[in-house]
């Protein structure tokens, strides 16, 4: 039988580890790439170097594919995501995820940084995303279905895993770390929103807004990988504070909050990975 692109790539990346295999999938957004820096026993890959792999033009995305160890549990780490507002294409969405599939992993954590729509939560919390408000004019799986990976029609009732969920908030609270729930909100970008369009927004239950995220959610989940999402909050949305909004600033309060959050993720991917051991 052929192999697929993604088996080449996924065979690629393990050629000097053969053994290896992943439990964990990390992306990290916009000013969080410091936290792979956590990994031990690592190899470190540029995006650039990886056959067909789709590379990020966005400031505060490093490109690299961090493979290694979490305490101590074998992670796959995505340094910068892919955007739709770069040109991005469906089968770079689709390739990006599916490779953490055939490397391993049984689930993905994913980082992001966003506006809040509310003055309640400021730069610099973090949030816990629930459930997301799509509103990405294309979908990642538009075109033939691979049946290999999943069905045509899928549900997204539970889209961002409720036991995984349950643990990060453990972790938040053993360790001291504020956490608020939230649901998120993706607009293609790269502009950001009016006040206007903030405040239809919050009338439709979103707590946060970004640009991001939801493409990988949609492929990940199509595929049977479960998933959770941290936010981080970098600015209040437009119309609710008197500051710029800026991908500067963005990625200046992504960076402050880092370390917070890399405490967070290093805690909750044992139980997480112990989850899946023990089914």
């Amino acid at each position: 039988m052929m192999m697929t692109s993604v088996q080449q790539l996924a065979q690629s990346i393990l050629n000097d580890r053969p053994t290896f295999q992943a439990k964990l999938g990390i992306i990290l957004g916009s000013g969080l790439a410091d936290i792979a820096d956590k990994l031990t026993d690592s190899i470190s890959i540029p995006y650039a170097e990886l056959p067909g792999f789709p590379v990020s033009s966005v400031e505060g995305h490093h490109g690299k594919m961090i493979v290694g160890y979490l305490n101590k549990i074998p992670v796959v780490c995505y340094q910068g995501r892919i955007h739709l507002y770069e040109g991005m294409h469906a089968n770079d969405f689709k390739l990006f995820i599916r490779t953490l599939k055939y490397l391993g992993c049984r689930a993905v954590i994913m980082t992001n940084a966003v506006g809040s729509l509310t003055k309640n939560v400021d730069a610099g919390q973090l949030v816990l995303i629930s459930d997301h408000i799509n509103l990405h004019p294309m979908n990642p799986l538009t075109g033939p279905n691979d049946e290999e990976f999943g069905p045509r029609f899928f549900a997204m009732d539970d889209a961002y895993d409720p036991g995984i969920r349950h643990i990060i908030r453990q972790a938040a609270k053993q360790l001291s770390i504020p956490l608020t729930e939230g649901i998120y909100l993706s607009v293609l970008g790269p502009n950001f929103e009016t006040p206007a369009e903030i405040r239809a927004f919050r009338q439709w239950g979103a707590d946060v807004v970004g640009m991001s995220t939801v493409p990988e959610v949609i492929v990940a989940r199509h595929c049977g990988l479960k998933v959770a999402v941290i936010s981080v909050v970098t600015n209040l949305a437009a119309g609710l504070s008197k500051e710029p909004i800026t991908h500067e600033g963005t990625v200046h309060f992504a960076a402050k909050a880092s370390h917070h959050l890399g405490r967070l993720i290093e805690a909750s991917v044992v139980p997480i990975a112990q989850q899946f051991s023990a089914q």
